[in-house]
Order: C-alpha cells, then structure tokens, then sequence
C-alpha cells in the first residue's frame, strides 16, 4: 500500500481533522434543527392565501344587521359574542395566518390550527347568539351572510393548518 506523501501512515485523523469534522457536525445538526422548525406548505399554503384574502372580503359583507365583520369588531354596540367571532377570526384567521404563511415557523402553524378551531366554535355561537331570543322573546333577526361566509371559512383554515402543522416530518434531535 503506497500512502501519499505527508500523511501518516494507518488511518488515525491529527486533532486539527478531528475538530474540523466535529465543527461540521456541529454546523450540519444546527442546519437540520432550523429546518425541522420549518414548514413547507406548498400548494396548501396557496389555499391558504386564498381563504385568508376571503375572509377579508367576508369582513366587508353584513354580520349583525346592517353592521358589516370590520364594523362588528371595531365598534361596541354588537353583542360580545359576534365581536368575540370577529376578533378570533380576524386574529387567527386572517393575521396569525398571514405571519404563518411569512415566517413559515412550525409552531405558529399549530397555533393557527388550534386558533382557527377556537374561532369557529366561536362562529357557531355567534350564528346561535343572532337566532335565538333576547330578553324581549322576540327571535334575533339571523346572521347576516358574511358571519356564515367566515365561518365556513375560518373551519376550511382550521382544516388546512390542521394539516400542515401534521404534516411535520419527525426528526431526530
């Protein structure tokens, strides 16, 4: 076995290869740390986009009467319990999602997904809250179609985060 010239002879590596190959151990495992902290939502984080741009269209549309979502969760004068809905799904739904989409953070997926399922059981009560009586025994005049078309919405984000955040493949470290 002919060795090349300045290497020793067996397969013993000097302490300078030793702590150059520990560095770029050191330096592979953290790039797989910050990856596996990652979300890649392909065509999904698409849909996403999409439902996210459309419950902002639904804040335009009527809710509460003549109050439109925006008017809903700005102003006072609605029941707690639409305002409730409107600030769940303005704040999962439209903004967490959007800073999901942006900083494509595992966590902040699972935060959406349980977010989003919070909001539209809070969708579900506001849809409840606006048929059933008051004090007056008169029945509430119904949600107005944009509180259906966001709450329709905010179930298909809670599915698609659902998805995404188990969608995180397992590793090691």
């Amino acid at each position: 076995m002919v060795s090349e010239p300045g290497s020793q002879s067996g397969d013993h590596e000097t302490p300078d290869e030793d702590r150059e190959v520990a560095e770029l151990r050191a330096e592979i495992d953290e790039v797989e740390r910050a990856v596996a902290r990652r979300i890649e939502p392909g065509s999904r984080g698409f849909v996403i986009a999409v439902l996210v741009f459309a419950m902002i269209i639904a804040l335009l549309l009527p809710w509460v009467g003549d109050s439109a979502g925006w008017q809903v969760l700005l102003r006072g004068d609605e029941s707690a319990i639409p305002r409730l809905f409107a600030a769940t799904s303005v704040g999962f739904g439209v903004v967490a999602s959007a800073l999901t989409l942006i900083a494509r953070r595992w966590w902040l997926a699972w935060v959406c997904a349980v977010g989003c399922c919070i909001a539209s059981v809070d969708g579900l009560l506001a849809i409840w809250s606006q048929q059933s009586s008051g004090a007056s025994g008169v029945p509430g005049s119904g949600p107005g179609i944009g509180m259906i078309i966001a709450l329709l919405l905010v179930i298909m984000l809670a599915a698609n985060w659902l998805r995404t955040a188990w969608s995180r493949p397992d590793t090691v470290g």
